[in-house]
Order: structure tokens, then sequence, then C-alpha cells
């Protein structure tokens, strides 16, 4: 097996993953179904770049997340589907039913002219169907692309266009919180835009109006009636695309990341099992929607190929109030979470009235996913949630690493706030300076990069391989660039300082504006900020700092003193912020990134230039910021 269960065995895995890498993730993939062993581990630049991994290995992943489990454990829960409306019926589906599911839906892509290879498009709600959807694809060896169900007509025309998809897979409507959103809608305003779509297949979820057009629109449950649960797993290469994901840089179109079957299968079930330390009785909730990478990895992928029970949820965590997220964890026994820093902020600004109802004794693990977590909503988290007994992940990856990088493994590793701590056995991070010269030993901060691939790597951004190469793989000669500021700590410790493009240069001294954040935050009434850069006639840049506050400060003025006393302590003078806007939300993506980009442009009075808003959870906010902005 693939366990690790003390420091020192982590100590010996992670030595023998850099000395020999090659036989070290021979050995993980060796625990898998293959239909044919690889013959050669691994070939690779980052020169072109070329990554390839178990080269020559045929298989296909829906066999190890579901066949292989079937003799021995048909009747374990898979999933546990918690509804939008606490009212409704959850689900509790077994891997032998999830099994049959998927085979059967597959059938229907096949009926529907489906093939190997194609691009199909899923813009769905958070419901089972999602899952086999995702599944299906994979069966039969279609390319996937998931795009989240919130996102504008423009934002998925421009990510079927760009992946040439001949098929949507979506629904009538989805729920979220009071929320009706209607999703067919949606497509077709979409589709009018896109001339490779022939075929959409709609689930019944919501039961609103609809319209279907006759030669293309299909009822999923119509065409489940004509074929059956027989469906032979396609025969994959290990370096076949098991799926494109777009992730919107600051600026430009979307990239759409490829991952391929074999690597990325080997990668997500290891990580998955480490990390958290997952055992067979678990029952592991990762909170992301599918629409974005974690929900990919954690949700579906990892759970599913170590034999997990993975929770589903297609609500948000306020409705119908604030104690949505604990009472699903107590009615589910949840032993493992998974969330965003994003939320937890939120939910602790909502007061510990929502939490006190629930005993929260079954979990075991907490982790974060996203962005990193400042030490303020961390030991709140710690305390009020996990009762100081839980170990907290703070995981960092990102959509293009397939999995997690550099992380605790739960109850192995000894955690430190706003830390994501050590490498994962496999990864081979490295500090570099502004020329590209590694900085060696600790108490140094630089540009994090890996230097040697891990089985999950991007292998390409789909049609556009420059674009892959010159945003991952030009920056630094021979290292893979992850654009983010990073620092380590006298016992090897990695801390995320934010993106690079997140580093505001004042008087000469570099500030990431993620340190600047968690020093903010430190004040007792705050519960969230976000710091960027603006000209500066005398600094050159000065620092802009948007707050949200727990509660209305009597006195404006007295806050903001307190918050530059707070930065002075925290991180000295140099951090201070020159401006200090309080507002009631922040410009957020839907899966909870804040978008400094345009809040930047506000703060730099580029108020006509902000690009689109529509992919925003709240474009609203943007409105009141640009009313209140500080001149």
């Amino acid at each position: 097996m693939y366990d690790i269960t003390n420091f020192n065995e982590y100590q010996a895995e992670y030595k023998k993953s850099v000395e020999n890498p090659e036989l070290f993730w021979a050995e993980k993939a060796a625990q898998f179904s293959w239909k044919e062993k690889w013959n050669e581990v691994l070939k690779w630049n980052f020169s072109e770049p070329k990554v390839e991994w178990f080269i020559g290995g045929k298989l296909n992943i829906t066999e190890n997340c579901l066949d292989r489990h079937l003799k021995n454990n048909p009747n374990k829960t898979a999933i546990i589907w918690e509804p939008n409306n606490p009212n409704e019926q959850s689900q509790t589906i077994s891997y032998k039913e999830l099994h049959e599911r998927v085979c059967r839906f597959a059938n229907v892509l096949k009926k529907n002219g489906a093939k190997k290879g194609d691009r199909i498009c899923i813009y769905m709600p958070m419901v089972p169907e999602l899952a086999v959807a995702v599944l299906a694809c994979a069966r039969i060896g279609a390319i996937h692309s998931v795009v989240f169900g919130g996102f504008s007509f423009h934002s998925l025309a421009d990510r079927i266009n760009d992946a040439d998809c001949n098929m949507v897979i979506t629904a009538d409507g989805a729920y979220r919180g009071a929320k009706e959103i209607l999703l067919k809608a949606v497509v077709d305003e979409a589709v009018i835009h896109c001339n490779t779509v022939n075929r959409v297949i709609v689930l019944h979820r919501t039961g609103c109006e609809i319209n279907m057009q006759p030669n293309r629109d299909v009822w999923w449950h119509e065409e489940e009636k004509n074929v059956n649960s027989n469906c032979d797993a396609e025969i994959m290469d290990s370096e076949d695309i098991l799926f494109i994901l777009y992730t919107s840089g600051s600026t430009g179109k979307p990239k759409g990341v490829v991952h391929t079957c074999g690597g990325y299968m080997v990668y997500t079930a290891y990580t998955f099992k480490n990390v958290f330390q997952y055992k067979a009785d678990d029952i592991y909730w990762c909170t992301a929607d599918v629409g974005w990478i974690t929900g990919h990895s954690y949700l579906i992928y990892g759970p599913l190929l170590n034999g997990a029970t993975t929770v589903m949820f297609e609500g948000i965590p306020t409705f119908p109030d604030a104690g949505r997220f604990w009472k699903v964890i107590d009615k589910h026994n949840v032993s493992i979470f998974y969330t965003a820093p994003t939320a937890i902020r939120s939910l602790e600004a909502c007061g510990l009235n929502y939490v006190a109802p629930y005993k929260l004794s079954s979990l075991r693990i907490l982790g974060t996913v996203g962005e990193p977590i400042n030490e303020e909503a961390w030991h709140w988290y710690n305390k009020n949630i996990g009762k100081e007994k839980c170990p907290i992940v703070d995981t960092w990856w990102q959509t293009e690493t397939g999995g997690i990088m550099i992380s605790p493994l739960a109850g192995i590793t000894k955690t430190k706030p706003s830390y994501a701590t050590l490498p994962l056995p496999g990864v081979q991070p490295v500090l570099l300076d502004e020329s590209g010269n590694e900085i060696t030993g600790n108490n140094a901060e630089g540009r994090l990069c890996i230097k040697f691939p891990w089985p999950s790597i991007i292998r390409t951004t789909f049609k556009n391989h420059d674009r892959c190469r010159e945003t991952y793989f030009s920056v630094f000669k021979n290292y893979y660039f992850t654009g983010d500021g990073c620092k380590r700590d006298g016992n090897g410790y990695y801390r995320i300082t934010g993106r690079v493009d997140d580093v505001i240069k004042v008087s000469g001294h570099l500030l990431g504006t993620a340190e600047i954040e968690n020093a903010i935050n430190q004040h007792k009434n705050i519960v969230e900020s976000a710091v960027v850069g603006f000209p500066h006639d005398i600094k050159g840049w000065g620092i802009y700092a948007y707050v949200i506050t727990e509660n209305k400060p009597e006195n404006t003025e007295e806050l903001k003193k307190e918050i530059v006393a707070t930065v002075t302590k925290y991180m000295g003078a140099i951090a201070k912020p020159d401006k200090i806007q309080i507002v009631s939300g922040l410009p957020k993506t839907r899966s909870g990134k804040i978008m400094r980009r345009i809040l930047r442009k506000i703060a730099e009075n580029e108020i006509g230039n902000l690009g689109d808003t529509s992919t925003l959870l709240d474009p609203t906010v943007v409105d009141e910021i640009i009313k209140n902005r500080i001149n």
C-alpha cells in the first residue's frame, strides 16, 4: 500500500521520490488496474515542454474508480448527495449503483453520437448526475470539459468554441440558495454562437419551462429508457486526454488546461489518501463545485479511486442559514471536511450562534483549499469547528498541477497557521530570485518554481501549446513557474505569499499582498481584506486596502488608524496602507477568488477599463466600490 503513517515514513518516502522518482511512481502506479503495463515510466523536458508518464500504459480511469471496487465493496456508499433544500431527501448511491448509472449514461452518450476523443461540455448543477456525466465521458474515452453552472452565456460559449465541443450536457435549471438558475436558457443563448454543437442532453431538475430544439435537444431520462447498463470501458493510452478545464488568467481569454489519464489518476489517488489520511470508514466532504479543479480531483476522482464515500452538496454555506455546513456535517457524520478560506471567513462573520447548535463530534480532519488561509481564520476554524482536536491541512496547488503539491499530512506534519508546510513526495519545489538563480537554505523568499515533473502536471493548453510554454515554462528556463511568491521558514516550511503579480514594490521593497492582508485581518473588527498597489508620487507604488468589517465602526477614521497600527505591528511601517476603503463585499469569482485585477483598476482610477465582470459572484459590489472610491 502507499500509506504514510508517521513523519519518519514521510521523510523516507520523500527522499526516495527525489533520488529515484521513476521507481517511486512506478510502485504507486502498480496498485491500479492496467490493461497493459507501461514500457517506460517517464520522458520529459521543460523547454518544449513535453512530459509523458507511464508511456505505453493502457487503462481506463473509471475501471479504477468503479469496477475494481465491485468485487469486495459493491454496496459501500460512493456518493452521499445533499440537496440545496434541506427538506428535500438526500441520496445515498452505492458503488454498484454508481457503476450501473455511469455505464447506462455512457451508452446514452454513444447512442447520441459521442465517441473517443470528442469534447463534451458539461454545464450542470451539483447533482449526482454531474458526477455520472463526468465518469461516463471518461468511460467511453470522450474528453469532458466541465463549466461551472453559474457562468454567463459568453463565458460558456468561449469555452465550448475553444474546445470544439460537439455536445453539451445540462439541466433545465439549478437551485443555488434561494435562487433558481435557468441553465438551459443560458445554454440556448451560448450555442447560438457555437457552430460545433449538434446535441444537447437535458436533465430534469427544477421543472422550469424550457425550449427543446427538435433534432438537437433530448431529455436525459427519455434517452436512458432506450439503453442498458452494460458498457465496456474504452481502452485509453496513459497520455490520452482525460479532461480540459478552463482557468481564467488576469488577462486574455481562459486557458484550457489539459490533464491526461494515467498520471492524473496515480497522483490524485496518492495525494488524497495521504494528505487526508483517509481510512475506510471515513465520510469525506469536499465543498467545491465540480466546475473547479478541486471538484475534479478531490470530490470525484481522488475519493472514488480510493473507494471512499464522498459527499456532494448542491447548495451554498448560508442557505437557509449560516449553519448549513455544520448541520450537514452532523447529519452525515462527516469525518473529513475540505473547504475554502473565503467560506470560513464568511461563516466566521455570521457569528457563533450558527455553530453552537451542532456537535461536530464526527470530525477528525479539516482542510482548506483555493488560497492561503490567514491566521485569524485558521484559529477560528481550529477552535470552533475542529474543537482543537482536528489537524488542519492547508493545501497549496493549482488547476495546472492537477493535485495537491505542498501540504501537511493530517496528524503527521506539525502544522503552522498560514503555512502550507512541506512538499509532498515527488514534488521538488525551489525558490528563485528575479534573475532565475536558486535561493538555497531556509529563511528565504522568492518565486516558487518546481524543478522536476510530477505525474499530474499540465501537459498543454488545448490547441495552444505556445501559451502553455510561455505561461509556465519560459519565465525561468527548465523550471515550472507557479506564478506565486513564497517564503521558506527556518524549518523549511513553505508559505505562499500570493501571486507574483500581486506583489507591490513600495519604496523599493517587494511586499506580498497576501501578507499585508493577513496583517490587516489581525484587527478584531476586520473579516476580510484585499490589497492592491496604485501609483504613488513618492513611493513609486502605494498600498490601497479594501476591508470588510464585522461591525459598522462608530468612528471610521479611528478604525483606519487602528488598521495602520495593526499592520505596522505585524509587518512594519513600510507595509502600512496609504488608503483604506470600507466595503460591504469584494469582487469574487464563483470559486471564491478575489479579482484583484478589478480592484487594481479601481484604485488606479481606470474605471472605464474593468473588463468582463459577468463571471463575478456578485457584480453589483463593483458599482458600490467605485462609488465610494478614495481619491
